[in-house]
């Protein structure tokens, strides 16, 4: 099992948990999670507005193994507005754009796809059920 929890945070509202949603899905080989703009195909989707996030930003996977991976999805830009940073433990690493990742078994840990242009931010909790 794979459990997602999204926040959507601009300054405003920084330290807010109102708005939180959560996913999840059985870790089944082929199973999908994803996170972006379009409501048709995200299961956590931010607003409309926020294009510093692409229709579908990040993919979770899972493998023929149980195990789940995160990709951060190439968009129809070149060049992405915002970065995006994957947090383990006290482990804290870029995810590259296309960049694959992935997620550790019975671990838990944070996705935070940052705007490049103002001060905004998606956070995107995981935790992988051993």
């Amino acid at each position: 099992m794979l459990e997602l929890t999204m926040a959507a945070v601009s300054a405003a509202d920084a330290g807010a948990t109102a708005g939180m949603l959560m996913a999840d899905s059985p870790s089944d080989p082929g199973a999908v999670l994803r996170v972006g703009r379009d409501k048709s195909v995200c299961r956590l989707s931010t607003p409309d507005d926020w294009l510093f996030v692409s229709r579908v930003h990040l993919e979770f996977l899972c493998g023929p193994d149980g195990t789940w991976q995160v990709t951060w999805l190439r968009g129809s830009q070149p060049d992405p507005s915002s970065e995006v940073r994957l947090t383990v433990g006290e482990h804290a690493q870029p995810l590259g754009y296309g960049g694959t990742v992935p997620l550790p078994r019975g671990g838990s840990g944070e996705l935070v796809i940052v705007d490049r242009t103002a001060p905004r931010s998606v956070n995107v909790g995981f935790y992988h059920e051993a």
